[in-house]
């Protein structure tokens, strides 16, 4: 099957509808080629700016540009991006509630070799907090695209997690819908429901097709948009299959399994187990090694499935 990065994909996008919009400008940390905005400047280089290492000022720059009612793309790594320039778009950029579009790669342990510095496993708990800003992240290419052109038309704030890895496209391109704040059903069952992110979404489906060998029969739901979250999609899970498994490539405090316990807990209380980092740096390893050395694989899932089902 074929494997884009998202930050590929992202790139792709961005040189596209770069073209059609005029209002749109990029900003880039003295990354673009390993963001792939460099795409952008190859077509549009009068609206790219390199504002070198200094991530802060490129937040504050990108909302000055959105005052003047430009389209800023923000890119840089994702620990970078939701880290050090965290307080510049909390009250640059949430605050007034500005048209930047912060698009940062390189996220989660998928980094890499590069290690724990540049693995960032707060970035979806850091950007959720910060009131007025959407948070998405991508399963695949094709969602990527899906993505970039839905926030190019939403007005405000956003946060989207890109990676760094080949990921399998798992989205039909020519049938696939993208809407802001609305999951995906892509497997239906009554025993549970997985809930994933990112990457994880094809580990879910993975899991699904082991369970249904044995006869168990669950849910599957790819939840791109964390912020604002599908709370419809999320209660029906609960009242309908009585459990509900989250899978992401974050830390398991403060992300997808975070926000869907929230909803769960307020609404309609059923079990809610977590895969994802269990409150832990990375480190260097290939991605693969490093996805099933922090239990997030397919197999994980099928276990916290069995386990979640024994409880009822």
């Amino acid at each position: 099957m074929k494997k884009i990065a998202t930050r590929e994909a992202y790139g792709k996008a961005l040189a596209k509808i770069g073209q059609e919009n005029d209002n749109i400008v990029v900003l880039d940390a003295d990354l673009s080629k390993s963001t792939k905005t460099a795409d952008f400047k190859a077509v549009c280089p009068e609206r790219f700016i390199n504002m070198g290492i200094a991530e802060g000022n490129m937040m504050s720059v990108a909302a000055g540009m959105a005052a003047c009612g430009k389209i800023p793309f923000a890119s840089t790594f994702a620990v970078f991006a939701t880290g050090r320039a965290f307080e510049q778009i909390r009250n640059s950029i949430c605050y007034p509630k500005l048209n930047v579009k912060v698009c940062a790669t390189h996220a989660g342990i998928t980094v890499g070799e590069d290690g724990a510095s540049h693995q960032s496993v707060e970035d979806i708990s850091l950007m959720r907090s910060i009131p007025n800003m959407v948070v998405i992240s991508p399963s695949d290419a094709v969602e990527t695209e899906a993505a970039i052109e839905a926030i190019v038309k939403y007005n405000g704030p956003c946060y989207v997690r890109l990676g760094r890895s080949a990921v399998t496209v798992i989205n039909d391109n020519g049938d696939y819908k993208f809407e802001i704040g609305k999951g995906v059903t892509l497997r239906e069952g009554k025993e549970a429901t997985i809930i994933a992110t990112g990457v994880m979404v094809e580990a879910a489906l993975e899991a699904f097709n082991v369970l249904a060998e044995e006869g168990i029969k669950v849910r599957v739901v790819n939840m791109h948009t964390i912020k604002p979250i599908d709370e419809e999609a999320i209660i029906s899970a609960a009242r309908e299959t009585g459990l509900i498994i989250t899978a992401e490539e974050h830390s398991i405090i403060g992300g997808l399994g975070s926000a869907v316990a929230e909803v769960v807990t307020g609404n309609c209380p059923v079990p809610v187990l977590r895969v994802g980092i269990k409150d832990v740096f990375g480190e260097s390893g290939k991605p693969a090694e490093l996805l099933k050395a922090y239990g997030l694989t397919a197999e994980d899932i099928v276990k916290a499935v069995k386990h979640g089902i024994s409880m009822k």
